[in-house]
C-alpha cells in the first residue's frame, strides 16, 4: 500500500488549498506525536504484516468483487459491488479501526476514544478494542442511538461505554464535536477518528488503512479480464469508504470517479447534506475545507435519512479532488436512497446500509455503455437500518 503521489498531502497536511490541522495548542503535541507515530511505524513491514494478516484471519479480506447480473442487464454495462458488506461487523470501517488500534496499541495508548454516526464506526472500535484488551469509550448523536439502536447494543456487548451527544442536531457532528472535546481534556487518550476528516494527519492515515479497498479492486478487475474500471461509485458523508474504493485510481484519469451524497429532502429544502453543492471554504473538526455553513460562519444543520451521511463536511481530500474536477458529485435525495435499497434488495437479494443504498441510486443518474465497467462501493449492509426500512415500507 503506497501512497499515491496524486493525493498526498504537503508537509502541512493540505490537500490542495484544504486540509492542515487547525487544533487548540492542547492537542498540538498529541496530534504532533500522532503524526511522528504514522510515519514512523505504519509504513514498515512489521506493521505491513501484523495488519494485513488481520485483514485477512479476522476481517475476512479480500471482499469480492460481485458480478451484479441483474443491474448489469437493467442498465446495460458490466456492473459489479465491491462487497465491504460482507466484512467483519458488516462495514468497511473496521479497515480503518485495524490499523489505528495497531498504531494505538504502538503508541503505548490505553484508553480510546470515538464518535459514530450510524454506529458502523463504533462497532469497529469496540471491536477491534475487545481484541486488543483496551477501554473503549464511543460518542454517538441521541438521535442517532435511536434510529440506529441495534449498533447501540452490539457496541454495549463489546464492552464500549455509549455516550449520547444530546446538542444541536444530536448526530454525527455533535459526537464529533463531544469526542473532540473529551481528547483536549484527556490528551493521553487516543482518539480513533471514523472517516478522513479532522486535523492531519487523520484524512490522509484514514485514506492510507482504507486504501486496501482499491488496491483489492485493482487486481480484482484485471482478474476477470480487464484493465481498469470505467467508473467508480461511492457514497460520501466525511468519506472514508470513497477514499479507500478511489485511492489507486486518482492517477488514472480513464476512471471516473464519483462521489455520492446526500440530498436529504431535497437541494433547496434546507434539510440536506449535500456539502459539495451546498458548502463553502472554512474550519470544520481541525481541518480547512467545504462545510454547510451560514453568513457568520456558523455550522448549519445537516439532514440525512443515512446516520453515516448526516454530516455537514466532507473530508479535505473529497473538498480537493471535487473542487478540482477530478471527482464529480451527485446528490441523491432521501426517497431515491430508500427506493433503491428496496431495488437492490429483490433484484440482488442483498440488503444495503443506507449510505451505500444513496450509492446505488446514483445508477439512475447516469447514461452507460455496454463496454463500461461500473464498480460500486458496497460500504455496509443493511441490519442496522432495518427499523427504517420498516417504517419506509410498512407493506413488507
Amino acid at each position: 500500500m503506497k501512497i499515491a503521489k496524486a493525493i498526498h498531502p504537503d508537509e502541512f497536511g493540505f490537500y490542495g488549498e484544504f486540509g492542515g490541522a487547525y487544533i487548540p495548542e492542547l492537542l498540538r503535541p498529541a496530534v504532533e506525536e500522532l503524526d511522528t507515530s504514522f510515519k514512523n511505524y505504519c509504513f514498515t513491514e512489521s506493521f505491513r504484516s501484523e495488519y494485513l494478516d488481520l485483514l485477512k484471519n479476522y476481517v475476512g479480506r479480500p471482499t469480492p468483487l460481485y458480478f451484479a447480473k441483474n443491474y448489469s442487464q437493467k442498465y446495460g454495462a458490466k456492473i459489479y459491488f465491491k462487497r465491504e458488506d460482507l466484512c467483519h461487523t458488516g462495514a468497511h470501517k473496521i479497515n480503518n479501526t485495524i490499523g489505528q488500534i495497531l498504531l494505538a496499541k504502538h503508541m503505548g495508548k490505553t484508553e480510546i476514544i470515538a464518535e459514530t454516526g450510524a454506529g458502523q464506526h463504533g462497532v469497529a472500535t469496540a471491536t477491534v478494542c475487545a481484541l486488543m484488551g483496551l477501554n473503549c469509550m464511543v460518542y454517538m448523536g441521541e438521535k442517532d442511538m435511536e434510529r440506529q439502536s441495534p449498533n447501540v447494543q452490539r457496541m454495549k456487548m463489546l464492552g464500549a461505554e455509549v455516550r449520547s451527544a444530546t446538542c444541536g442536531s444530536k448526530t454525527l457532528k455533535d459526537a464529533t464535536n463531544e469526542a473532540i472535546r473529551h481528547w483536549i481534556n484527556f490528551p493521553d487518550s487516543y482518539y480513533l477518528i471514523g472517516s478522513v476528516v479532522g486535523p492531519h494527519p487523520y484524512p490522509e492515515m484514514v485514506a492510507y488503512f482504507q486504501s486496501i479497498i482499491s488496491e483489492e479492486i485493482a487486481n480484482q478487475i484485471q482478474e476477470v479480464g480487464f484493465a481498469s474500471p470505467t467508473r467508480i461509485i461511492a457514497c460520501v458523508g466525511g468519506g472514508s469508504n470513497a477514499a479507500g474504493a478511489f485511492y489507486h485510481f486518482y492517477s488514472d484519469p480513464e476512471v471516473e470517479l464519483i462521489a455520492v451524497e446526500a440530498a436529504g429532502e431535497g437541494l433547496e429544502s434546507g434539510k440536506s447534506a449535500a456539502t459539495s453543492v451546498l458548502g463553502s471554504p472554512g474550519v470544520l473538526h481541525g481541518s480547512f475545507t467545504l462545510l454547510m455553513q451560514d453568513s457568520f460562519g456558523q455550522v448549519t444543520e445537516p439532514h440525512s435519512i443515512s446516520a453515516g451521511l448526516d454530516y455537514p463536511g466532507i473530508g479535505p481530500l473529497h473538498a480537493h479532488t471535487i473542487s478540482t474536477g477530478r471527482t464529480k458529485s451527485i446528490a441523491i435525495s432521501d426517497s431515491e436512497a430508500l427506493q433503491a435499497a428496496l431495488e437492490c434488495s429483490r433484484l440482488e437479494g442483498i440488503i444495503p446500509a443506507l449510505e451505500s443504498a444513496h450509492a446505488i441510486a446514483a445508477l439512475e443518474k447516469l447514461k452507460f455503455t455496454p463496454e463500461e465497467r461500473i464498480i460500486i462501493n458496497l460500504s455496509g449492509r443493511g441490519d442496522k437500518d432495518i427499523n427504517t426500512y420498516q417504517k419506509a415500507f410498512q407493506n413488507l
